[in-house]
């Protein structure tokens, strides 16, 4: 799945460890979820895109 969390997190100036602060998970979730080693859960899906005030769809892509 592709996604647009790292383009988000660094246009607010964020470092991977700030993120996950705000997030409550881990500075390597945040790094998997940027490199697409790892989906998040809904529930963190739907924290990601409050955060950054986007719809889910414009965080995440399915790819083909």
């Amino acid at each position: 799945m592709n996604n647009r969390v790292r383009e988000l997190r660094e246009g607010k100036g964020w470092s991977q460890g700030e993120l996950a602060e705000r997030l409550d998970v881990s500075r390597q979730t945040v790094n998997a979820i940027e490199t697409g080693k790892y989906d998040p859960s809904l529930p963190l899906a739907f924290k990601l895109a409050k955060l950054f005030r986007k719809p889910i769809e414009d965080l995440f892509d399915p790819g083909e």
